[in-house]
């Protein structure tokens, strides 16, 4: 055994190139999917621009991201900022359910804080039921009724 001080450094044991993709989650995909159909980020886009200013101050999430972000921590049970964090730092597929790359970096609980703050009760409401509206009706539109066969 060594000391800190003497260790040296292991090249990298893995290549992002040699990485292959995770599979995701299929809920997450589907929901992406409704998401996207539906014009989810440019609804929330037009929702929440009287909370952003996009000249000043540091960036924040673009507001997509933000709920969808919030709506991990809905479905995964999380109740912290800095576990939703922590969640879509270390998960691939909650990675790929908001499209960001191995190489970019996710939203610390901070960024997920300040956003959060910025927006106004009803924008949030009207932002989630809007999604509930969109997978209900989904739902809706993609159950088939099982049909009985007749007994032979």
């Amino acid at each position: 055994m060594g000391t800190h001080k003497q260790r040296q450094r292991q090249e990298e044991l893995w290549y992002r190139r040699d990485l292959a993709e995770a599979p995701g989650h299929p809920f997450y995909r589907r929901l992406n999917e409704v998401l996207d159909e539906a014009g989810f980020d440019e609804f929330c886009e037009a929702r929440c621009q009287k909370f952003c200013h996009w000249k000043l101050g540091r960036p924040s999430l673009a507001p997509g991201m933000y709920f969808r972000v919030m709506l991990i921590g809905f479905f995964e049970g999380i109740e912290s900022e800095r576990g939703i964090a922590w969640g879509v730092a270390d998960s691939l597929c909650l990675r790929e359910f908001l499209q960001i790359g191995l190489d970019e970096r996710t939203p610390d609980h901070v960024t997920i804080s300040r956003t959060r703050r910025l927006m106004d009760k009803s924008t949030h409401q009207e932002v989630f039921g809007r999604v509930l509206r969109q997978v209900a009706d989904f739902s809706f539109r993609s159950w088939v009724p099982i049909q009985a066969s007749p007994m032979t």
